[in-house]
């Protein structure tokens, strides 16, 4: 963490801080001054990164965990929902054990983690909560029911709650990314990442860090105007390439 800079003093919680974007998201706070950690069911593959234990699916273990932050830092000012997983089948053929994983892990722990955030938010000066969603909540994809479904669900829940707690000064916004090089895409076949990186008007495939300087600004002080938004960073590929 740096010693100075825009989010100085700041406290922030990033569910799924293990994870390629999660952990991106929090070496950007960190430069802006923040003290982020992950929350997490493992520790993220860096050493100095703070870290308290949770699975997001879990309403005690999320409770838990940012009551924990709370304790050890007497404040949270910045929460960021960045676990999420994806299981990949036609709607007719996905089990629906693999719905309720997707479900339960993107939506339902957005739901726990704000839950249980905003009364700790409200007990400072308000703060900003950032959802990273994906441009397949607000298109759809082939194959991706279960994924799309969960991210547009987290549309819905951003501008309900940006309206409930506006007053409190907190603010709520969801990041939509493009297909982003981390290991869960690396997995991918190679044709599906091809296709992204040819609908993408820029020509290729999104890194970490261009996600979480959207969560960044969305964090930072040129954004005090800012809820209920979707900010859309992929590289055109929403508008499917040229």
């Amino acid at each position: 963490m740096s010693a100075g800079g825009e989010l100085a003093g700041q406290v922030a919680l990033v569910s799924g801080g293990s994870g390629g974007i999660g952990l991106a998201i929090i070496h950007a706070l960190g430069q802006a001054g923040a003290e982020a950690v992950s929350l997490d069911l493992a520790a993220p593959g860096e050493k100095g990164i703070a870290w308290v234990k949770g699975d997001v699916r879990d309403d005690a273990s999320v409770a838990a965990a940012v009551e924990e932050v709370f304790r050890r830092h007497g404040r949270l000012d910045l929460v960021i929902h960045a676990a999420g997983v994806t299981r990949d089948a036609v709607l007719w053929k996905l089990p629906v054990a693999d719905w309720d994983l997707v479900q339960a892990v993107n939506l339902r722990g957005a739901f726990l983690l704000l839950r249980h955030a905003v009364p700790a938010l409200r007990r400072g000066k308000g703060g900003r909560i950032v959802l990273i969603g994906s441009i397949n909540g607000s298109r759809g994809k082939f194959g991706l029911t279960a994924y799309a479904a969960s991210k547009a669900g987290l549309i819905g829940l951003a501008k309900s709650a940006a309206r409930e707690t506006a007053r409190f000064g907190i603010l709520v916004n969801v990041v939509e990314p493009g297909m982003v090089r981390t290991p869960m895409t690396d997995a991918l076949p190679q044709k599906v990442r091809d296709a992204a990186a040819a609908e993408s008007l820029l020509g290729g495939l999104l890194e970490p860090a261009d996600v979480a300087a959207a969560v960044l600004f969305l964090c930072g002080p040129g954004a005090s105007q800012i809820t209920g938004q979707i900010l859309r960073v992929d590289g055109g590929q929403f508008l499917g390439g040229s």
